[in-house]
């Protein structure tokens, strides 16, 4: 799997465009966020098309690019965990009302479940429900490329807020031992915010989570 990070907006949202390999043509994306310009500017100039997009959860710095795909790539198709997609048509529940720039994104194309598979662009990724820092917030696992997209649940040596609405912090530690902590050790972490880490570094390490 070929992994591109591009860092949006000014929150520094993690942005994934994922490939099977390097030359392949067709592409998914994980959290088109705020600043999507760049990202528009990164597929064409690559030649890439993205025939996917998944939401990890619903807040305007992960969800604020979607508009800009779908007029790119009017084919494209959008997956949200079932229950935030509501948060895609609320300024409130997205944040965006609470920022001043409140917008609505058209409802997903398709709301996925825990234990579900998205298989997109030759990439196959297994939903992992994680929620805490949103009610729907999911996690997306790729057993064969030893990765794990996090969301804003786990991040290096940080674990996500749970202070906005639908939050909890008692739950969000719950979904990282029950669903992240059973992964190999050597599993690499790709999370929404900072750099990466692994399974391995974030049990011995992460403060939170001791």
């Amino acid at each position: 799997m070929k992994i591109d990070c591009l860092v949006l907006g000014e929150y520094e949202t993690n942005c994934y465009v994922l490939r099977s390999s390097k030359a392949a043509k067709d592409c998914l994306v994980v959290d088109p966020g705020l600043g999507s310009e760049e990202l528009i500017e990164f597929l064409e100039e690559h030649k890439i098309t993205p025939v996917a997009v998944v939401l990890t959860h619903g807040h305007i710095d992960h969800i604020a690019g979607v508009a800009a795909l779908r007029r790119s790539f009017p084919d494209i198709k959008v997956f949200i965990h079932a229950l935030d997609a509501e948060m895609l048509a609320k300024p409130v529940a997205n944040l965006s009302g609470l920022m001043g720039r409140a917008f609505a994104v058209e409802p997903a194309d398709v709301c996925v479940e825990d234990g579900d598979c998205i298989e997109q662009a030759g990439i196959r990724l297994l939903v992992l429900h994680t929620p805490g820092h949103t009610p729907g917030g999911l996690c997306l696992y790729s057993s064969g490329e030893g990765v794990v997209f996090t969301d804003d649940a786990l991040f290096a040596e940080s674990i996500g807020r749970t202070d906005f609405p639908g939050g909890s912090m008692s739950r969000l530690v719950r979904s990282i031992r029950e669903k992240l902590w059973v992964l190999s050790d050597e599993t690499v972490v790709y999370p929404g915010h900072g750099p990466s880490t692994t399974i391995a570094r974030e049990k011995a390490q992460n403060p939170f989570l001791q």
